[in-house]
């Protein structure tokens, strides 16, 4: 049982990466091609990873005589298709901040100059906005000095914007600046833009190369495993369920109240929860929740609070949306604007306890852009690194129209159509849900009408 929602019905041909052309360069690299000599091996494009590895997706491909979808191998290869001393590379950072930004920049940086003796590599400043000449902002010319501890930092030192920018007028700019390979840094719709301008490309019969780094702390890119700065979030989420846990427990009927990010998915919320053990009710997108009656989340608090006279509340952003009225504004990327599901929930609470004559002491803590300032912790540096490697290999080889990411414990390369396609969700028939709902204590349904379609 997958602990995501994804589409499985997908076919071979919908994995296939696009390639501007055929690499007919030898790699600078010198890897080797033979096993068992004691020096890294060449990828070869023949190498992929099935989609589906279990025993059932097996048995149905062999019972139709089909091969199983399966994703490319992401790698150095033997032939490359850029001539390095020719190249013209852009970077670019789009959305919100996350841990992780300055390492993917730092890691590209040096992969090309070192490994490909790259030259010309230009960031390209504040998102999509950098390449519309109306905001007048230059390229900032990237070497190894100007990055080098960069990864120490939070935060994006090409800056960061939201919203539409006309893919006609980026590709204008990548034109006019001889740009090759285009390396985009974001989440949804930074890859939404990112397909759309390879598209545009495409159209123009252009020889610009787009690979895509997926990032969010939401971890909810479908038929990506993992993105960066999702595990830098949980570390420092789990620091304010804890603190939330200290002043519960400080207190008579103490409540402690912790908003986390994540729009659509509660994989933080999820996760921080289970790596804290300290939660007793995780609210996410995925699940619908009542405030009264049944099912409702006060009757659980309440039986909580005379049981043990504290208690502690993870809710992702997204959750509970449904006890606001409809969103009727937008946010410059084109997501409905979320009401502040925390503060809802630290005013009805209080004034239930209120109705009750139960005295609380509530403390309400939102880590979220703390957390989104952070800069990377170990674990999620080394993922980084590893991506930007991933990513330098398949620009230089003329892939397009991809990013690279993690499926099934291996780097891989996936279309920009697949991850574009919707949205990773939490399965609530799950282990993952069912792991929280073990460890918080608390129903596994919280209302009557419990489940969400999803996103």
């Amino acid at each position: 049982m997958r602990d995501f929602l994804l589409e499985d019905s997908i076919d071979l041909e919908r994995c296939q990466i696009e390639s501007i052309g055929t690499p007919k360069i030898p790699s600078p690299l010198n890897l080797s091609t033979a096993m068992d000599d004691g020096i890294a091996n060449y990828t070869s494009d023949e190498q992929r990873f099935v989609f589906n590895p279990t025993l059932e997706s097996f048995r149905v491909h062999c019972s139709a005589n089909s091969e199983p979808p399966s994703f490319e191998a992401a790698g150095p290869r033997a032939k490359i298709y850029f001539d390095p001393s020719k190249l013209r590379v852009a970077i670019v950072t789009c959305g919100g901040l996350c841990p992780g930004m300055n390492n993917v920049i730092r890691g590209l940086v040096m992969g090309l100059w070192y490994r490909y003796e790259v030259r010309r590599i230009f960031g390209v400043q504040y998102g999509f906005q950098g390449f519309i000449p109306r905001y007048r902002q230059p390229l900032i010319e990237l070497a190894p000095n100007i990055v080098n501890k960069i990864h120490n930092e939070g935060g994006t030192v090409l800056g960061s914007s939201r919203g539409h920018q006309e893919p006609e007028e980026i590709v204008d700019a990548l034109d006019r600046s001889d740009i090759q390979l285009l390396f985009t840094i974001g989440g949804d719709g930074t890859l939404r833009g990112s397909k759309a301008i390879h598209q545009e490309i495409t159209r123009r019969g252009l020889k610009i190369a787009v690979i895509g780094v997926p990032k969010t702390i939401d971890n909810d890119i479908p038929y990506v495993e993992k993105t960066f700065g999702f595990d830098t979030a949980v570390s420092l989420a789990v620091d304010s369920i804890r603190a939330a846990h200290v002043e519960a427990k400080g207190a008579p009927n103490g409540i402690g109240l912790v908003r986390v990010m994540g729009r659509h998915s509660g994989y933080i919320a999820a996760q921080a929860a289970l790596a804290s053990r300290e939660a007793n009710l995780v609210l996410i997108p995925e699940q619908l929740f009542d405030l009264e009656g049944r099912c409702g989340i006060f009757r659980y608090l309440e039986k909580r609070i005379e049981e043990k006279g504290h208690a502690v509340v993870v809710v992702a952003e997204g959750a509970g949306q449904e006890h606001f009225p409809p969103a009727e504004q937008t946010d410059a990327s084109g997501n409905a604007k979320l009401n502040d599901i925390g503060l809802l929930l630290a005013k009805r609470i209080r004034e239930h306890f209120k109705a009750i004559d139960v005295p609380i002491n509530l403390k309400y803590i939102d880590p979220s852009y703390i957390i989104r300032a952070a800069p990377a912790i170990a674990s999620d540096s080394i993922f980084c690194a590893s991506l930007a490697t991933a990513a330098v290999h398949a620009g230089m080889a003329g892939k397009t129209g991809m990013v690279v990411g993690l499926w099934g414990g291996r780097f891989v390369h996936i279309p920009l159509e697949l991850v574009t396609s919707g949205r990773k969700q939490i399965n609530l028939d799950g282990t993952l849900w069912l792991g929280v709902v073990e460890s918080t204590g608390q129903p596994y349904l919280l209302s009557d009408n419990h489940r969400k379609e999803p996103v």
